[in-house]
């Protein structure tokens, strides 16, 4: 899945990484689509939107140097902060705002 274009430039301050999850449906036996809302529960992998550069705070790595946008990641099922932007389509996009600490690990 290629990142959605935003309608604003965000920039992530510090370690902090924004992610668009990824929908997750799930498909019974007989072909019938669970929307992910059905089952309460939030996406675990998402696409990296942008990356800050690091240097807020104590011991504040660089995420750049392990993320890049594009990347497909994991992510703790609570982990973040939700926030809703617009695309450049207009339509709704929500996003999270995570720390790298709370990034768990690249999906390739």
């Amino acid at each position: 899945m290629a990142p959605t274009k935003l309608a604003v430039s965000i920039t992530p301050l510090g370690d902090r990484v924004v992610v668009q999850p990824l929908e997750q449906e799930q498909v019974t036996a007989s072909g019938i689509v669970i929307p992910d809302t059905a089952s309460g529960e939030k996406p675990q992998e998402g696409v990296v939107l942008a990356v800050g550069k690091g240097g807020v705070g104590k011991d504040c790595a660089n995420p750049s140097e392990f993320l890049k946008v594009g990347d497909k990641v994991l992510f703790g099922k609570y982990a973040g902060d939700d926030v809703k932007l617009k695309s450049k389509d207009g339509k709704d996009v929500e996003v999270k705002v995570l720390h790298l600490d709370a990034v768990l690990g690249k999906v390739s």
